[in-house]
């Protein structure tokens, strides 16, 4: 095996029968490439999107996983700003506001439930990210310069459109 990049368009990646002869083959594979390439950036993206809504979930527990900006059910009552009502700040209205000791056997399994569920969907999404990052390499270790420029501009392309979902 070559030791150095070379630009022809006659390259075996990854499996016996996944063997490039000719030029159309070649831009075959590397559009291929290309493709894992940008489903790999936005794997990360969606790696750090799920920790982000893990965090969420962790820090307000009866929240909804979307992450929205709406109180949560556990906004005590005395913090909405409803000065509409004359017993807003009577003592029996104080008395029934819920305070923050008062969580519920359902609403912490709900809790542990939600951050079980995310952290096996994180693990998935892991292992494949993981798998087609090792790929990836073992198709740039072929030392050809298209399949290596297919790769890095799938890198660019996945990393330009997966942050884009994020920001």
């Amino acid at each position: 095996m070559k030791m150095h990049f070379e630009g022809s368009s006659n390259v075996t990646l990854l499996f016996d029968f996944w063997d490039v002869r000719g030029p159309a083959g070649m831009v075959l594979s590397v559009l291929v490439v290309l493709m894992l390439t940008v489903i790999y950036e936005l794997l990360k993206v969606w790696k750090v999107t799920i920790a982000k809504q893990k965090q969420f979930s962790i820090a307000h527990p009866c929240a909804p996983v979307s992450s929205s900006p709406e109180p949560s059910c556990c906004t005590p009552v005395l913090n909405c700003q409803e000065e509409s009502s004359s017993l807003t700040n009577s003592p029996s209205e104080i008395s029934l506001a819920p305070t923050e000791n008062t969580t519920t056997t359902a609403d912490t399994t709900a809790t542990v439930k939600k951050s079980w569920l995310l952290h096996c969907l994180q693990t998935t999404v892991h292992i494949l990210h993981v798998t087609l990052g090792y790929m990836l390499m073992l198709c740039v270790m072929s030392y050809n310069v298209w399949i290596f420029m297919g790769v890095v501009v799938g890198s660019v392309l996945g990393y330009y459109v997966g942050w884009l979902f994020i920001y």
